[in-house]
């Protein structure tokens, strides 16, 4: 069983460095045209600086995964994780300290293994492309601050899940599944005022019409919106975005201030009609519905093979303690969803044409949303040539040129 699930992730390896394979091969045969409706947006330099800004960003992509899937091999099939686990074991005796311990080693030593990429990333790649805003001391500290962060809520989520499994051994997987669902309810709230200010400094918009409007337009669209905010973007970087964030009444809008230096009014007003789209057409509570579904399913399954107690000769291995099988798991199920990528992809693409076409119902009219889109790719050098197969495999949202040519479609019927 042990060389069947390595040939089968080697299978899946092979798959995944194909598809990218076979975008890179397109980009370079296609990289060159002009697309019709970004003819006024996109001139022939910026098209091969685009090109040459996928191809860098997909190569260090390709590395990074490369080198990632074999420390995973080496880790899983190469008896280290045995190794690791022994060492864990010997340090403490306590169930719930040995699993804390245990995801914390692993937390921190991907963090020291990533840093050569970030740093690759941040200071030559971005700065080649002249996206690079951020400095060493910025980078410094967010890491920092991203590693402490997520080291305490590591391990509060994995003592907290520990805890139940050895208080209720029989029922676990129901107690944890309601547990990690709070928790994700719980970050919802408490992201945006508490953790989110860590990296950024928030401000109300300056532009005063414009948050006025903002909220006008989302009243129409039945949401309240208590704040309109930007943040402090450009500190790190020149890429521009706006997002929504929180739940409930917390809900608040959030605009790169990058983005305020490239988009009119009525282009911002078209993007976040489309993300009050995801909201008012419940597609925020829907994929939560289903990512909870899906852990459920997940949680009294885990339940099952655990309670098996054959899961570490599966993979050849000694005798591990919970933690290191639930590694074990996730290694599994990273496999089995591996086939469900494009039914996942689908069904995001399909909210995002429907929050296009809220957008356009909202505000009247498609053609500024079409425009910031198109801004949107030009600024941030997107992808114009994704391969088609790669884009139904792997892409959330629709390729910008089909989407582009739909909304200038309806512009041109209204």
């Amino acid at each position: 069983m042990k060389w069947f699930l390595l040939v089968l992730y080697l299978l899946i390896l092979a798959f995944r460095l194909w598809l990218r394979y076979l975008n890179l091969r397109h980009l370079q045969q296609h990289g060159h045209e002009v697309p019709a409706d970004f003819a006024e947006a996109v001139d022939q330099t910026l098209l091969a600086k685009t090109s040459d800004y996928t191809l860098a960003n997909s190569r260090l992509g390709l590395i990074e995964s490369l080198f990632g899937s074999l420390l995973l091999l080496f880790f899983v099939f190469c008896g280290l994780i045995n190794w690791y686990d022994s060492w864990i074991r010997e340090l403490t005796a306590s169930f719930v300290g040995q699993g804390v311990l245990f995801m914390l080693g692993l937390t921190l030593v991907q963090a020291v293994l990533d840093v050569p990429f970030s740093l690759y990333r941040t200071f030559v790649l971005e700065e080649r492309f002249q996206f690079n805003t951020s400095t060493p001391r910025i980078w410094f500290t967010d890491l920092l601050k991203s590693l402490g962060v997520g080291c305490i809520l590591l391990s509060l989520i994995t003592a907290g899940a520990l805890a139940l499994v050895q208080a209720s051994p029989n029922s676990w997987w129901l107690w944890v599944w309601g547990f990690l669902a709070l928790i994700t309810l719980l970050l919802m709230y408490l992201s945006p005022v508490l953790i989110e200010p860590l990296f950024f400094k928030f401000e109300p918009l300056q532009k005063e019409e414009l948050a006025e409007r903002v909220k006008v337009v989302m009243g129409q669209a039945g949401l309240q919106v208590d704040r309109v905010q930007q943040v402090d973007a450009s500190r790190r970087s020149k890429h521009s975005n706006a997002y929504f964030t929180g739940i409930g009444r917390v809900k608040r809008i959030v605009l790169f201030d990058t983005l305020l230096e490239q988009m009119t009014d009525d282009e911002i007003i078209g993007i976040l009609a489309h993300e009050a789209g995801h909201w008012k057409l419940g597609h925020i509570w829907k994929r939560l519905l289903v990512m909870e579904l899906i852990a459920l399913a997940a949680c009294w399954f885990a339940w099952q093979l655990l309670a098996w107690g054959g899961l570490a000769d599966v993979f050849g291995l000694g005798q591990l303690s919970f933690t290191a099988q639930v590694v074990l798991l996730g290694f599994l199920v990273s496999l089995v969803s591996f086939p469900l990528t494009p039914l996942s992809s689908a069904r995001s693409r399909r909210h995002e044409w429907q929050a296009d076409q809220f957008a356009i119902d909202l505000t009247g009219e498609s053609l500024p949303l079409a425009q910031a889109l198109t801004k949107l790719c030009k600024e941030n050098l997107s992808n114009l040539h994704p391969h088609p197969l790669y884009a139904w495999f792997y892409y959330s949202h629709p390729p910008v040129v089909a989407r582009v040519s739909r909304l200038l479609d309806d512009n041109k019927k209204g």
